[in-house]
């Protein structure tokens, strides 16, 4: 019996060690983001750059018709 009241005090208390643990990374991760929140304007962010669309056979219609026109000509 004095085992099985041992292991009960152990897994509360890794759990109570757990619970406090995570209480605190939620309270550092809240104070963080208003931290960093507070210096945003510092740094602005760079627009992001458009990706060069890939020449597909249906997505670019002026490169088709300029290419057919071009084949007819000859």
């Amino acid at each position: 019996m004095e085992e099985l009241a041992q292991g009960l005090v152990l897994m509360v208390a890794g759990m109570g060690i757990v619970y406090l643990f995570l209480l605190l990374l939620i309270f550092v991760s809240k104070h963080t983001c208003a931290f960093v929140a507070r210096f945003n304007g510092i740094f602005p962010e760079e627009a992001p750059k458009k990706a060069p669309r890939p020449a597909t056979a249906g997505g670019d219609d002026e490169a088709v018709a300029l290419a057919i026109a071009v084949a007819l000509q000859r």
